[in-house]
């Protein structure tokens, strides 16, 4: 197995240990620890030894105790039935007995676990992020358009509130849980948006951030049928992703929805979403991921870009907008206003933007006038717009992009 290979497989089971880990110990700070200890002995081992049959079982089982160690050390009080779940670690030719860990599904226990009611929403939605989704504070940090000091700060503070709980990681009743569905639903969201989109770096896409997001909701609406808006979260991500394939040149240079082959289109995951969010929207009240998965099925049954329904998606925006108003909404909002409207009417929409403090440091805003100025033959424009979002992106496919586009709308502004 090669270092790569490890690396993403550390990195892959890592969010798995440290779910289990704070699901079972409730300390966020020492679980981290203990994880990179584990980490750092599977560095060692692990290349001679081999990679355990069972390796998340194995990193567990050598963090539980390092854990334990670390309290014996400083005298910390520990149950009997607390102790009676750690296990002796391999050795270094042997991976862990099977049953040394229960092999439970951990991220979906923690998932529920950190949206505790006693945290904000924000809280709620970066902690999980931290610890199931695997993202690092940067990442998370752009995802909430906030600067990365500012989310350190939030999961630390998020942290220590749960540390002064009595009992913090105690599983939501049946009655608790529906109020965190919300708050569950935005943390799938932005760690499906993370993997479709990368918010940094040279790769486009993350598909195991992607593929994880999807798996979690399978399982969140397998026993929350009834929710409207985890099925259209589904069928959300669903339908996105059945793009990803015809998303990417094979230079590696990244292809606009307009330009994609769309026979490359994954025609199960679309059948799939259309079928759930046709289920879901006559159910009850239409909520926002439900909104925006009827939009992507719109773009979805269209063969060709120029066969796009525009007119039914800038209604559904026009309906996004009144139950969840954001800058980002109105920004493809007023992309699909231009397309129906024309250009001026888009622009006109998103020139309140201008001032909006969560967009200054996001190239999103410059992407779309650029766009939008495109559209109106305004090329001289178009491209000191696009040169503007290029050095604001933090992926290094979208700045490609927007460079080509800039190059490719006109001659430098004159001075």
């Amino acid at each position: 197995m090669t270092d790569r290979e490890v690396e993403d497989l550390w990195r892959d089971c890592a969010p798995q240990v440290l779910a289990a880990l704070v699901r079972r110990y409730g300390d966020f700070d020492a679980a981290e620890d203990a994880l990179q200890e584990a980490l750092l002995a599977a560095a060692r081992q692990w290349p001679d030894a081999g990679i355990p049959d069972r390796p998340e079982a194995w990193l567990i089982t050598v963090a539980s105790r390092r854990l334990v160690d670390v309290w014996r050390s400083e005298r910390s009080r520990l149950e009997r039935e607390h102790l009676d779940h750690v296990r002796t670690a391999a050795d270094r030719h042997h991976a862990p007995a099977a049953d040394q860990v229960e092999p439970v599904d951990d991220s979906v226990v923690v998932l529920l676990l950190c949206c505790h009611p006693t945290l904000s929403r924000p809280s709620q939605v970066a902690l999980t992020l931290r610890a199931v989704g695997g993202l690092r504070t940067d990442q998370i940090a752009r995802a909430f358009l906030v600067p990365e000091a500012t989310m350190a700060q939030r999961i630390s503070r998020a942290k220590a509130r749960l540390r002064q709980l009595d009992a913090p990681f105690a599983p939501p009743t049946a009655d608790e849980l529906p109020d965190r569905v919300a708050a569950v639903t935005q943390v799938l969201y932005l760690i499906f948006t993370e993997g479709h989109l990368s918010s940094s770096g040279p790769e486009l896409f993350d598909v195991s951030l992607s593929q994880e997001a999807v798996r979690l909701t399978r399982w969140l609406h397998a026993r929350l049928p009834r929710q409207a808006e985890v099925a259209g979260l589904l069928a959300l991500m669903l339908l996105t992703d059945a793009r990803r394939a015809a998303r990417l040149a094979p230079d590696g240079s990244l292809i606009p929805l307009d330009h994609q082959d769309r026979r490359r289109w994954d025609a199960e995951q679309i059948r799939e979403g259309i079928t759930l969010i046709e289920a879901a929207l006559p159910t009850g009240p239409v909520g926002p991921y439900q909104l925006q998965a009827a939009i992507a099925a719109v773009h979805a049954e269209a063969e060709r870009a120029a066969d796009t329904d525009w007119r039914q998606i800038e209604l559904l925006y026009g309906m996004l907008e009144q139950v969840a108003p954001s800058p980002v909404v109105t920004l493809n909002h007023a992309v699909a206003v231009a397309m129906v409207d024309g250009p001026d009417a888009g622009l006109r929409l998103i020139e309140p933007l201008q001032s909006v403090r969560e967009l200054r440091h996001s190239h999103r805003l410059p992407a779309v006038q650029a766009h939008l100025l495109e559209l109106a033959d305004r090329a001289d424009e178009a491209r000191t717009a696009y040169l503007s979002a290029a050095r604001l992106a933090t992926s290094v496919p979208e700045q490609r992009y927007l460079n080509l586009r800039a190059e490719q709308s006109g001659r430098p502004p004159r001075r």
